[in-house]
């Protein structure tokens, strides 16, 4: 793995973006193959959509409310 990879989750993890998301983000990012169908969530799947793009800034939509 490189840096772009763990600097990007560690900054999501600190930003409290959805698990959901972040784990889609570190699929599509590692060109892993998608979950099986009944498993992907939206969020899932818009992170692994930005993670195969390599974008890095996309997961501000999913950073969940604190309580």
């Amino acid at each position: 793995m490189d840096k772009t990879y763990y600097e990007t989750s560690k900054k999501m993890e600190e930003a409290g973006v959805d698990p959901e998301y972040i784990l889609g983000w570190q699929s599509g990012y590692l060109h892993m193959p998608k979950r099986e169908e009944q498993r992907i969530t939206e969020a899932w799947e818009a992170g692994y959509k930005d993670g195969l793009e390599g974008r890095t800034d996309g997961y501000e939509a999913w950073v969940k409310a604190s309580a």
